[in-house]
């Protein structure tokens, strides 16, 4: 009954709130980014959501598109802007995802949205993840996010599909405010955010 009713409704009426009042800081949020991004606040990326089903998820752009001498991407540390730096340290990046669970194809808590790539390398306990919407916060977030293995992820995201209920999501939309606060777990070791999964994981 939660996850079926309540939850979609709650997560409408809390993400409209938040938009409405968080949109002065949203405002200037966008400014910034736009001056240090060429014009180019936002960032779009398609995501594989409940079910497996594609969407196109919208976040603050924390990087530009610098390339090398040979037209490709710079290392992300040197596309990192300074104003990036500091919306993804306290997790501004992630809020225009409210939209998403406006238009219904993400909760404000669940498994976050990886990579539709990874897909095809799922065993069937990682494919778990996909029988919830994606989250903007998640169990795995709160228990280490981008410091944590691929394999503690995916068992704390199928976890929490077999745990779901007001009061986990409660508990998570607490634990995240203290991450948030403190901006802990934002980076893994050696990189911005989580290296990329890939068959070597499932073959150790």
């Amino acid at each position: 009954m939660y996850s079926k009713f309540f939850k979609p409704l709650i997560d409408f009426f809390i993400a409209l709130a938040a938009l409405l009042v968080l949109s002065p800081l949203l405002a200037i949020v966008y400014i910034l980014l736009a001056l240090a991004n060429e014009g180019k606040p936002l960032f779009f990326q398609e995501r594989p959501g409940k079910d497996g089903e594609i969407f196109k998820i919208v976040k603050f752009r924390t990087m530009n598109n610098k390339r090398d001498e040979n037209g490709e991407l710079l290392p992300d540390p040197e596309r990192l802007t300074k104003t990036g730096r500091i919306v993804r340290k306290t997790s501004i990046d992630e809020i225009p995802q409210l939209w998403n669970v406006l238009m219904g194809n993400m909760s404000l808590i669940g498994p976050r949205p990886l990579l539709p790539e990874y897909l095809p390398l799922y065993n069937a306990f990682q494919q778990r993840r996909h029988e919830v919407k994606p989250g903007i916060t998640g169990w795995a977030q709160v228990n280490g996010r981008n410091t944590i293995t691929w394999d503690q992820k995916f068992r704390y995201d199928v976890w929490y599909v077999d745990h779901v209920s007001l009061k986990l999501d409660v508990q998570i939309f607490y634990l995240t405010v203290k991450k948030v606060l403190s901006s802990a777990d934002v980076s893994a070791k050696n990189h911005i955010s989580m290296p990329k999964f890939s068959d070597e994981f499932n073959n150790k």
